[in-house]
């Protein structure tokens, strides 16, 4: 049973959904903007933020955020809400329906609870310290497959080494059975929670893409570290999350130079 926490994020969440909806099927309303390099927003992002935004802020009037896109006073040590309205951004651009909103409550650099909702396929992932991880009601356990069929997420950012990627993934790949870069790392952390994939890794995310996921993962029994084996994940944006199955022996390759 959701506390009144997580219900509060996940309604934000759904109230952020409805809006990604409205734009992603009339994709002529949309107007885009470019941040960076292969960096988009559009309205939808901005409109899901402040749909967020106003929702937690009702039902917590002291709430402080820590968003991606256009919130004001963004706060980033404390007790607070992490904020991705909309990741998956260039899939959800090009049409394709793979993206989510990821909402996370934090304590400092504590994760205390949060969703991942993807609104195509009307997927509540649920979680909060110490109650585990769920889908609906279904709660979540991470995968028991060997590491030689294993299914591995990844991405890769603009920023990051293309050359040093391109290493990792080798060796990865030369490991696993399957390996799938489907540009959402908030979706990718919740489907190794839920036993879609036995691992993922990425580095130079940042703490909104990665923060109900991190949660996600943990409550389902995984193991999540940064690319050094440590828990500097929300500062870094590099992450490794996966089964006791199979995150020793990844963590061993991607350490590997």
């Amino acid at each position: 049973m959701q506390s009144p926490l997580v219900a509060s994020i996940a309604d934000a969440a759904r109230a952020a959904a409805r809006v990604l909806l409205e734009y992603f099927r009339n994709p002529e309303r949309l107007r885009v903007e470019e941040k960076g390099r292969a960096d988009l927003v559009s309205q939808a992002d901005r409109d899901a933020e402040a749909a967020i935004f106003e929702a937690l802020g009702r039902a917590d009037p002291q709430a402080r955020f820590e968003g991606e896109e256009t919130l004001a006073g963004r706060a980033t040590t404390g007790r607070r809400y992490v904020i991705d309205p909309l990741d998956g951004t260039a899939n959800f651009l090009h049409g394709l329906p793979h993206f989510c909103v990821s909402i996370a409550h934090v304590d400092g650099t504590d994760v205390t609870a949060g969703v991942v909702l993807d609104p195509v396929r009307d997927e509540l992932f649920w979680v909060e310290r110490g109650c585990g991880a769920h889908l609906g009601e279904r709660r979540l356990a991470v995968s028991t497959r060997p590491l030689a069929d294993a299914l591995v997420h990844t991405g890769v950012t603009p920023s990051s080494s293309r050359q040093r990627f391109l290493t990792r993934l080798d060796r990865i790949m030369a490991q696993v059975s399957f390996m799938r870069r489907m540009g959402s790392a908030a979706l990718d952390l919740a489907y190794v929670a839920a036993g879609r994939g036995d691992a993922f890794f990425e580095a130079g995310l940042k703490p909104w893409d990665i923060a109900a996921g991190l949660l996600l993962v943990r409550e389902a029994g995984g193991i999540v570290t940064d690319l050094d084996g440590g828990d500097g994940m929300l500062a870094s944006g590099d992450v490794l999350a996966g089964s006791s199955k199979v995150h020793a022996t990844l963590l061993d390759a991607l350490r590997a130079e």
